[in-house]
Order: C-alpha cells, then structure tokens, then sequence
C-alpha cells in the first residue's frame, strides 16, 4: 500500500537501511540515490562544531547534491550526528574502533542530533533538526567484547557502533527522545510537510 501522491517517487538520498524503512513502512513511493559528498570534508571546511548544524549542513548538501542532478524530483536528505560531551563521533573502521567508542559511551549519556531536509529543482524546500539522549548501561570489557562477537560487522555502519532497533537495544538502561529521530530521521515533521504539499493521501 502506498500514501504517495507525487507524480513520481521520491528520491532519498541515502544508503541508510534504517531510513528505507522507516519510508516503506510509511507508504511512501522512493527511489534511493546516495549522494556523493565528501561528508568529513564539509564538516571541515564549514568551521561549524554544533553537532546539530553539523547534521542540519549535511543533510541539506546530500539533497541538493541530488536535487541538482534530478531535477523536478522530490529529494530527501538526511544526516545524523552522535556527541557525548564535546566529543563528535564518527562511524568506526573497525572492531578495535567499535570497541573504543563503546567503551566511552558505556556509563554516560548521549545525544543523538537527526536532521531532514527537502529540496526540488536545487532549492530547500523544508528542513528540521531534532535530538534524542541515549543512556547507556554501564559495561565491562567482556560485555562489549560479547555485544561485538554477537553484532558482527554491523557495529561499523553506525556511528556510536550500535543499532538501537537490533541487539544495540541491550546496551541501553534509558531513552529520551523520538523513536525516529534515534534511527536518523525526523519522520513526523517530514510527513507533516509532505502532508502540506499534498503529496500525501492522509
């Protein structure tokens, strides 16, 4: 079943399972194109350290990437970033990296800031930012050795090295924030602006 109005589906501009699904299972028509931006590198040069325009500067570069190379199509992009104090952290490389950033963030809280933005024919049509705190268990060196044994090479396509709808859900003792949000994207306010585009059939 689909809710999509548009005359053609909409383009995400991400490789992102997570926010595949959450557009299926919403009912909407999309295609996937992932934007090829040099994520690290506009980080970078934009001098901004606010994990929230962080992720806000990156999804808005991802759909306008698409959007100018699409035109007249409906483009999602969509960026998250983690921060535990004033500490950024970037997806691992591997399992000894996974480990380090699991070892930092067991005991603590942190915030998980998820941003969309929306463009068509190269301009911004809609953008939002939203945050989550994540607090995680308190955990030996042996728990997050079996946590990585039990993961396998997921723990690498997810910044922090967990993913909360999979066995990442063990790791935590508390959440605060929007369901969506911790799996990197605003869903709600998207389909509310959809909504208003009449692009959406409820």
């Amino acid at each position: 079943m689909t809710v999509w109005n548009g005359k053609h589906p909409l383009i995400l501009a991400s490789q992102s399972r997570a926010r595949q699904a959450l557009l299926s299972n919403a009912g909407i028509a999309f295609e996937t194109m992932p934007a090829e931006i040099d994520e690290r590198e506009i980080q970078r040069t934009s001098g901004l350290t606010a994990p929230d325009e962080i992720a806000s500067l990156l999804a808005r570069q991802k759909a306008l990437w698409v959007s100018m190379r699409q035109a007249g199509r409906i483009v999602v992009g969509a960026d998250q970033t983690l921060a535990l104090g004033q500490r950024l952290f970037s997806k691992p490389a591997n399992r000894s990296e996974a480990a380090e950033q699991l070892s930092a963030l067991a005991g603590n809280s942190h915030e998980l800031h998820s941003a969309v933005a929306v463009a068509h024919h190269g301009k911004i049509m809609f953008e939002t930012t939203s945050m989550a705190r994540m607090t995680m268990r308190r955990l030996v060196p042996a728990q997050i050795d079996a946590y990585l044994d039990q993961a396998g090479a997921a723990v690498t396509s997810s910044v922090g090295a967990y993913q909360l709808e999979g066995l990442g859900v063990h790791l935590f003792g508390h959440v605060e924030g929007d369901h969506f949000t911790i799996l990197g994207l605003p869903l709600l306010p998207l389909l509310a602006f959809l909504r208003g585009e009449r692009l959406l059939a409820l």
